[in-house]
Parts: C-alpha cells; sequence; structure tokens
C-alpha cells in the first residue's frame, strides 16, 4: 500500500515539473533560436570590446586625477572592485540558478558598462561608481552557467575556451580603434561609441538571447531563502568542499599574477624594455590573436588527447615560463618570446571552469561558477596592487603619464635607469612563484572522473523528503488531480 501511495506521488509530482516546464519555455523561447554558445560569445565580445575602447582615455583620466602614484591608485579601485565581486559573485551565480540566466546577463552587463559615460562627465564618479559595480562585475560567471547549461561535458572545454577567446579577441582591434578615434574625433566620440556598443550589448539580451534554464519560478521572492542570500553563507557551503577548495586556491594563485602582469605589462614595455608605443599596439594585437588560437583549436585538441587535468598542467606550466622570462628578460625579443609563452598559458582558466563545472549538479553551475569568478574577481582586484606595492620595493615606479601624448614625456636618460638595475623584473619572479605553486596543486587533483557534490545549505527541499511529506499527508486532492 506505502508503495503504491508513493508511487503515485511520484507521477504527481513528474506531472507538475512538466507542467512548470512548459509554462517556463514560454519565456525560455522569448529569444532568437535555441540557446547557444553563440548568444554567450556576443555578449562577452560586446561588453569587453567597448571597454576596450576605452583603454587609452581611462589611462588619461586617471593621470590627470591622480598625477602622484597613478599605479597605487589604480591598485586601490581594482581592489575595490574586485572585493566586491568576489563577496557578490557566489549570490549572482546562486540567484541565476534559481531566477535563470537571461535576466542576470542583463543585470551584470548593464550595471558593469553603467561607469563608462560618466568618464567624461566627472571623473571621481567614474572611478566612484566603476568600483561599485564591482557587485555586479561577474558577467564570467553567469555566460559561464549559461554555457554549462547548454553543453555536455565533452564539448563544455571547446565551449568555455571559445567563450573566453572571444574575451581576448575583444582587445585585438578596440583600443588601437579607441586610441584612433581619440586622436581624430577626441575623447568624448570614443566615449560615445563606448556606450552605444554597451546599449547594443544590453538590446541584443533582452531581443535575442534565449533562457538556457528548461524550469524557472512563476514569481520572484519566494525559492530564495536567508541562507542563500547571505554572500558568506554562499562562500563557505561552496568552499567546504574539498576539491572546490583546492580549485579556488589554484585560480588564486594562478590569476592574481595574471592580472597584475597585464595591468602593468604595456608600461613595463614601454618604460624599462623601451618597447614604441606601436610596438606596443603590435604586441598586443599578436598576444590576442594567438590566445584564440589557443583557446579555440590548441585547448580543443589537448582536452581530446589528454584530459582535463593535464591540460590544467601544461597551462600553468607555460605560465610559470612565461612569468620568469618576463622577470629574467631585459631585451625585446626575449618579451616577444615571452609574449608567446603567455598567449599558451591562457588555457589555464577555461580548462578549470570545465574541469570544476564536472563537480556539481545542472542546477548549481551558477553558484559554482560564481565561486570561481568571485576568486578570480579578488586576485584581479589585488593583483595590481601587490604588483604595485613589489615594484616599490624594486625601485621601479611606472608612470602612466608616459601612455598619454599630451602629457610630457619622462625622459631617456631617466628610463635608461631601469635597464642599468639587477632585477628589475622581480615581481614577475614572484608571481612565477605564486604559479608554481597552483601547479602543484593541480598535480594533486583526481582526474577527469570527479564526482558531483551539494554546493547547497541542507535548507532546501529534496524530492525524498517532499515524497515522504506527501505520503504522511492526506492524498485525496493529489489523486483526484491525477484522475482528471
Amino acid at each position: 500500500m506505502y508503495k503504491s501511495r508513493k508511487k503515485v506521488v511520484r507521477a504527481v509530482l513528474k506531472r507538475r515539473r512538466s507542467s512548470s516546464a512548459s509554462s517556463s519555455n514560454q519565456y525560455a523561447n522569448m529569444g532568437w533560436g535555441r540557446p547557444s554558445v553563440l548568444h554567450a560569445v556576443v555578449v562577452i565580445f560586446l561588453e569587453f570590446f567597448a571597454w576596450g575602447l576605452l583603454t587609452v582615455p581611462v589611462v588619461n583620466v586617471m593621470a590627470r586625477a591622480f598625477p602622484s602614484y597613478t599605479f597605487l591608485m589604480n591598485g586601490m579601485i581594482q581592489g575595490v572592485k574586485g572585493i566586491l565581486s568576489f563577496l557578490s559573485a557566489p549570490l549572482v551565480g546562486a540567484l541565476s540558478d534559481v531566477w535563470g540566466r537571461k535576466s542576470w546577463l542583463l543585470v551584470t552587463v548593464f550595471c558593469t558598462c553603467l561607469p563608462i559615460p560618466l568618464l567624461k562627465i566627472s571623473a571621481w564618479w567614474y572611478f566612484a561608481v566603476f568600483s561599485l559595480s564591482g557587485v555586479f562585475s561577474v558577467t564570467f560567471s553567469v555566460v559561464f552557467a549559461y554555457v554549462a547549461d547548454i553543453t555536455d561535458d565533452n564539448d563544455r572545454t571547446a565551449a568555455y575556451g571559445m567563450v573566453t577567446a572571444t574575451f581576448f579577441a575583444s582587445f585585438i582591434v578596440s583600443p588601437a580603434l579607441g586610441s584612433y578615434v581619440a586622436e581624430t574625433y577626441g575623447d568624448v566620440s570614443v566615449v560615445l561609441l563606448s556606450t552605444a556598443i554597451a546599449l547594443l550589448d544590453v538590446l541584443f539580451i533582452v531581443v535575442c538571447v534565449p533562457e538556457s534554464l528548461p524550469t524557472r519560478p512563476k514569481t520572484w521572492g519566494a525559492p530564495i531563502t536567508w541562507e542563500q542570500a547571505d554572500p558568506f553563507s554562499t562562500l563557505r557551503s561552496g568552499m567546504g568542499n574539498h576539491h572546490i577548495l583546492q580549485l579556488g586556491l589554484i585560480i588564486l594563485l594562478s590569476y592574481l599574477p595574471e592580472a597584475a602582469q597585464y595591468s602593468c605589462m604595456f608600461l613595463y614595455l614601454r618604460q624599462v624594455i623601451h618597447f614604441s608605443a606601436d610596438e606596443v599596439a603590435t604586441f598586443i594585437a599578436v598576444i590576442g590573436v594567438l590566445s584564440v588560437t589557443f583557446q579555440t583549436l590548441i585547448l580543443a585538441f589537448l582536452y581530446n588527447c589528454v584530459g582535463h587535468k593535464t591540460t590544467m598542467v601544461i597551462g600553468l606550466a607555460f605560465q610559470v615560463l612565461q612569468l620568469v622570462w618576463f622577470g629574467l628578460g631585459l631585451s625585446k625579443w626575449m618579451m616577444w618570446c615571452a609574449g608567446v609563452l603567455a598567449a599558451a598559458s591562457s588555457i589555464t582558466y577555461p580548462a578549470i571552469s570545465a574541469y570544476a563545472s564536472q563537480n556539481a549538479d545542472s542546477e548549481q553551475q551558477g553558484l559554482l561558477q560564481g565561486i570561481l569568478t568571485g576568486i578570480r574577481g579578488l586576485s584581479n582586484g589585488f593583483g595590481p596592487a601587490v604588483f604595485g606595492l613589489l615594484f616599490f620595493f624594486f625601485h621601479v615606479e611606472l608612470d602612466e603619464t608616459v601612455l598619454d601624448e599630451s602629457i610630457p614625456k619622462v625622459a631617456e636618460e631617466d628610463l635608461g635607469r631601469f635597464t642599468s638595475m639587477s632585477l628589475p623584473g622581480g615581481p614577475f619572479l614572484f608571481g612565477a612563484l605564486l604559479a608554481f605553486i597552483a601547479l602543484l596543486i593541480t598535480m594533486s587533483l583526481p582526474d577527469d572522473a570527479p564526482h558531483k557534490v551539494d554546493l547547497k545549505k541542507k535548507t532546501d527541499i529534496d524530492n525524498d523528503s517532499l515524497e515522504s511529506g506527501f505520503v504522511n499527508q492526506d492524498l485525496s486532492p493529489l489523486l483526484s488531480d491525477s484522475i482528471a
């Protein structure tokens, strides 16, 4: 008798799930075609292309707003934004698991691009809103969860590689294009163009991006508990798992030097290695093209041949080598060789994200990617500050005003003092040490057969407890409903 009643309950629950899915599919069909990686790629490309256009204007505005300690102030602003991203990313990811990816893609892209028009209105308002925008500057976590919804384990690595390759592709021509528009038509034209592209991204999400989750609630509010709304609770629940904790440490130790490196690399090339402005632009474009190649063709090839873990090891090994090369090299040809290695190391993060996605159930992908993106945001915030402090210890003062053509350049004899120093690239060697520790942790991970883990609190009601509760209650309404 008990088994027959339980069978009826299972049938009713299944019917309710299918009914909920059909109602939510009406919302899911609001978009262009079926959910695909192409939708995620376009969202990422437009957002970061808009920011890439502002590379030179932002440097110029910062140099004028903070004429002293420019590099230090940049680190502090990025640090505030990184801390806020670290705290909010798991929560945003968890909410996207419940309310859907499309709505949170819209929120994250809009809030991330909100500071753009303020750049020419008020520098102080721009930097204030830019720092606070870190609360929602976690588009990558929602995009990666979106991709996880529509791909299986075999295709996910290549899909993540395509998304991160799009990020690098957006910076191949955007800084040069922004610089050209600024020189020809002024900084205001660059800000207007960047704002227009950001609005185009928002419009694309509203009109063209379909929802990737099969089911979502009809109303806002009821499915979220107070524990789920607590960012520290979501972080504790995720980092309490041993494998997720290891992956978090790997991202922290590897992405901190990477973020710091990209925040100061072009200043370092200009002032220490004596690259010209055209050589820096060429360097950016070539490394961007190589990064796209590695994250699309090479990444998929490595995954098919050696799997996730070995791909992560290879990427981290390339990172250690390129950081050591940047730290010890003082000639242009060495920087070009190190840049090729840096492009090869760009396969690390998509491989980590794909490996991690196999550790969580489909309804928890947003929470998992949010935790990892939050750690990445923390690294992105503290990386420039750490390297800025290390450059101070090594008596290398990187001056961002050298990129502004309207501000007098530092004298050539003053720039030459860097080449006489014993170790101007010391911060890169410290980054190589952190990446090497991340490599050791990666080697201790299990092979590509991770088990599913529950990242959520036990406050959620599972199906078995729900069913047992129904069994102990009056089933006449359910029976009449199923008969009808």
